[in-house]
C-alpha cells in the first residue's frame, strides 16, 4: 500500500525500485580523498591552528646549544670538503652594500609568510579542485621539518663560535629574523635544519610555475626560491645544506599528496562541484526517463 508502480505497454504493473536503492553513497575515506570545493571558514581556522601548532612544537624543542654548535661545525667542514662553503664570503660581500642587506633582512622576515599565504589564497580562488591536495603538500612538508628540528639541532652560521659570520639584523638594527635581536627569545635559535624558507618558497615557485598561465608570472615563480636561497645565505641564517634539507622535506610532502589523492596535485581537475552526498538525482532512478512507460500510484 502506498508503493509506486510502473505500468508497462503490456498492461502489467511492476514495483518501481525505491530511490534510495539506486544511490551508492561513498564511504568516509573515499570522501576525504576526493577533491572538493574548500570552505573559507574552515581553511582560515585550519591554517591558523596549524601555524600555531607548528610554532608551539618548533619552539618546544629543547635548545641543545652544544650539540647544535657541533653539528654546525660538521656541516661547515663537510661543505669545505666538497668545495661549496662560500656562505661566509657571500655574507660579508652582501653586508658591505647597506641598502641591499637591509632589503634582504626585510625580505627574510616578511615574504616567507606573505608569498605563501598569497599563493594559498590564489589556489583557493582560481584552482579550488587542486587546493586541498597542494595545501596537503605544504602541511606534510612542515610536519616532517618538525621532526628534523627535534632530531638534528643545528646552529645557524651567524651563531657559530669564531665562524666570522655577521648577524646582519643585529649589525644594521633592522626588524628581521625572529631569531635575532629582541625577538630571539620567542623562537628556537637552533632549528636551522631543514630550512622552511626554502621548503615553502620552492612550494610557492613550483605551484606558480605549474598553474599560472602568464609567462612572466611563471618566470617569477622560479626566481622566487632562487632569490630566497641567496637571502638565507647572505643573512647568515642558513647553510646551503639546510636548503637541501628543505627540498627533501618538500619531496616528502609531494609523496604524501600523491599517495593520498592518487595523482600529483597539479594534475587534479582545476574546479570541482560542491560536495552534496546523499542528494538523489532523478537520472539515478531506473525507469525515471524510460520511454513508453508512465508512473501511476497503486490504488
Amino acid at each position: 500500500m502506498g508503493n509506486t508502480t510502473v505500468t508497462t505497454q503490456e498492461g502489467r504493473k511492476t514495483p518501481l525500485p525505491h530511490p534510495a536503492t539506486a544511490v551508492t553513497r561513498p564511504g568516509p575515506l573515499h570522501r576525504l580523498r576526493t577533491p572538493h570545493r574548500p570552505r573559507f571558514w574552515f581553511e582560515i581556522l585550519l591554517i591558523a591552528v596549524s601555524y600555531w601548532t607548528y610554532s608551539l612544537v618548533r619552539n618546544a624543542v629543547p635548545e641543545q646549544k652544544a650539540e647544535a654548535l657541533r653539528n654546525a661545525d660538521w656541516i661547515c667542514r663537510a661543505e669545505h670538503h666538497v668545495g661549496i662553503a662560500v656562505e661566509e664570503s657571500v655574507n660579508r660581500a652582501v653586508n658591505s652594500v647597506h641598502w641591499l642587506i637591509v632589503g634582504m633582512n626585510y625580505y627574510y622576515a616578511t615574504l616567507h609568510f606573505i608569498v605563501t599565504l598569497g599563493v594559498l589564497v590564489w589556489l583557493y580562488r582560481r584552482h579550488p579542485g587542486r587546493y586541498a591536495a597542494t595545501r596537503l603538500v605544504l602541511f606534510a612538508t612542515t610536519a616532517v621539518a618538525l621532526v628534523g628540528y627535534y632530531l638534528y639541532p643545528l646552529a645557524p652560521p651567524r651563531l657559530m663560535n669564531g665562524g666570522g659570520f655577521i648577524d646582519t639584523v643585529m649589525v644594521h638594527q633592522t626588524w628581521g629574523s625572529m631569531a635575532s635581536g629582541d625577538l630571539k627569545h620567542m623562537s628556537n635559535q637552533y632549528a636551522a635544519m631543514p630550512s622552511m624558507h626554502i621548503g615553502w618558497s620552492v612550494w610557492c615557485g613550483l605551484t606558480i610555475f605549474a598553474l599560472a598561465r602568464v609567462p612572466w608570472v611563471r618566470v617569477l615563480g622560479l626566481l622566487y626560491p632562487a632569490l630566497t636561497l641567496v637571502v638565507i645565505v647572505a643573512t647568515a641564517n642558513h647553510f646551503w645544506l639546510d636548503a637541501v634539507g628543505g627540498v627533501l622535506c618538500l619531496a616528502f610532502g609531494f609523496t604524501v599528496a600523491r599517495l593520498w589523492y592518487g595523482r600529483q596535485p597539479y594534475a587534479l581537475p582545476r574546479t570541482v562541484p560542491a560536495r552534496r552526498w546523499g542528494a538523489v538525482r532523478e537520472d539515478n532512478v531506473p525507469g525515471a526517463r524510460t520511454g513508453g512507460t508512465q508512473r501511476s500510484a497503486a490504488p
